[in-house]
């Protein structure tokens, strides 16, 4: 019996919703019957510029049609996918493109000039196609390879279920990105969880507002495929554009990071607009205080849903459920702070160290296993064992369990920051810092923060004899990394950090003094 794959998703459509609107992205909008030829037409373009089947491609871009166009091109084409994030520095974006072997980029006019900076450091990129109807000379636009190519009858290769089809850096606790192997099975895996947990339909409206690059919201380009639904994009988060969408398109569901929901919520006019099309909200990235959601359901209604999952899953492993909400007994307003249940198709427990279950309120960390959980990462077979031990998935996220089985984040064995949504590693912050001549030792911590969640912090003791600002350092870093794991704030101290017994700086105790009365030690 042959699996279902990508292509299948998108076939499926086209039969059963070929004349339904697909995409909109401003004045733009194509149904499925055309957004399918568009895609094939790209896949033959790509292939037509001599790239191999099998060969990587990558996209650095904001939402856009053309975005949702390229997840599934990648499928026709024969050649895995990667996603760039877009708020990367230029060295870091250089080391994914070359570790990731991509031999042509996808990249949106608005990035030109980041790419500018370090192109001439890509010596094995052989294409860039530029996401408009104009491109540098000696590039290639998006449109001219659709206008000049047939569409492709089929995919160019024949696809197995355990086949590379989308390569997703995450950050490393090494401060190198990794990349996530995830396969055709992965993906189609996940859309059919998520179908399971939440039934979407024809009917439905879905709003691409968190970024197409993050698997966050990468994974509705399939399910509101399989499901025939129309999706929307906008180029990235505001809050005037959300609301704005949500009132002209009739906007039914969406994913948000509580970052966004905050801003929403706290938009002077938000009440000027018509948000009663929502009937689903999923929110995600990072955990969120249950006065916000109480808060957020003062305009938008009892819609919100918290999912878990990460990158390494395709993504989603947990999942409220609407049903399943209460916003008026203390029982159920302690529920609010859960993540949800285990979706269908997901194993997921509570471990303790020596992998042995927890029991009910026990605190642990969570491993998982199921079709959803990535082949590894890309060229890290020792970090692909430690993640995938003893046939599970460690997420090094910690946990607790209730005895009917929802689960609640409490902490992350992984040095992390979540800020905003985006995953911050400390060790990269921290190789940043350590570059500067005046820095001796750094560390870097999640201090909470009302409008990020987590705010990055850094610790700081100079060298004898040197001087350095906090904006010094700050400068510094925005020179090495993403702006979103710059440090907001800087602390020096005069004395060496505390340390173990092996010498390791004790960031326990460096939390303490900010995480001191919170109910958790992340936020």
């Amino acid at each position: 019996m042959q699996p279902i794959l990508v292509g299948d998703i998108l076939e499926r459509a086209e039969r059963l919703y070929g004349e339904r609107v697909a995409i909109v992205d401003g004045e733009t909008r194509y149904t499925y019957a055309e957004a399918g030829q568009r895609i094939r037409r790209l896949a033959a373009g790509l292939l037509g510029l001599g790239l191999p089947v099998g060969a990587h491609i990558a996209i650095l871009a904001n939402n856009s049609h053309r975005y949702y166009e390229t997840y599934f091109a990648a499928h026709y084409a024969g050649m895995p996918l990667a996603p760039l994030n877009i708020r990367l520095a230029g060295e870091e974006l250089a080391f994914i493109i070359r570790d990731g072997d991509v031999r042509a980029l996808l990249v949106g006019p608005e990035y030109l000039p980041l790419l500018a900076e370090f192109r001439d450091r890509l010596p094995d990129l052989r294409h860039v196609i530029v996401l408009d109807d104009t491109a540098p000379l000696g590039d290639h636009t998006y449109e001219s390879l659709i206008e000049g190519s047939a569409p492709i009858e089929a995919a160019a290769r024949d696809w197995a279920e355990d086949d590379l089809i989308n390569l997703c850096y995450t950050g490393g606790t090494t401060g190198r990105p990794k990349g996530v192997m995830l396969t055709q099975r992965n993906v189609v895996s996940n859309a059919e969880h998520v179908q399971m947990t939440f039934p979407v339909g024809e009917d439905d409206v879905w709003l691409h507002v968190a970024p197409l690059f993050h698997l966050a919201d990468a994974w509705a380009c399939y399910v509101m495929t399989m499901a025939g639904a129309t999706q929307v994009c906008v180029p990235g988060f505001t809050p005037d554009g959300f609301l704005e969408a949500v009132q002209a398109e009739g906007v039914t569901t969406t994913i948000l990071v509580p970052t966004m929901i905050n801003f929403v919520v706290n938009h002077p006019q938000v009440r000027d607009y018509d948000v009663s099309s929502l009937r689903l909200i999923l929110f995600g990235a990072s955990p969120m205080a249950v006065d916000r959601i109480q808060a957020a359901r003062e305009i938008f209604g009892p819609v919100l849903c918290q999912a878990y999952g990460m990158t390494e899953t395709a993504p989603v492993l947990t999942a409220q459920r609407l049903e399943w909400l209460d916003y008026d007994t203390p029982e159920g307003i302690e529920r609010l702070a859960s993540c949800g249940r285990e979706v269908m198709g997901v194993r997921l427990r509570i471990a303790d160290a020596a992998g042995a279950d927890v029991p009910p309120g026990g605190v642990g960390e969570i491993v998982v296993r199921g079709p959803n959980v990535m082949s590894g990462y890309w060229k890290r077979p020792q970090e692909t064992a430690e993640a995938l031990r003893d046939g599970w998935m460690h997420t090094g996220d910690i946990a607790r369990m209730d005895a009917d089985g929802f689960v609640y984040i409490v902490d992350r064995a992984k040095d992390m920051i979540i800020s905003g949504g985006e995953n911050v590693f400390t060790t990269e912050v921290e190789n940043a810092l350590y570059d500067h001549p005046a820095v001796l030792e750094a560390a870097v911590i999640g201090i909470p923060s009302e409008r990020w969640g987590e705010a990055v912090h850094a610790i700081v003791v100079l060298r004898p004899g040197e001087t350095a600002t906090e904006a010094d350092l700050v400068s510094f870093c925005h020179g090495k990394i993403a702006g979103y794991k710059c440090p907001k704030s800087v602390d020096f101290h005069t004395e060496p950090l505390p340390k173990s017994g092996p010498g390791k700086i004790l960031k326990t105790e460096l939390r303490k003094p900010f995480w001191a009365g919170q109910d958790t030690a992340v936020h």
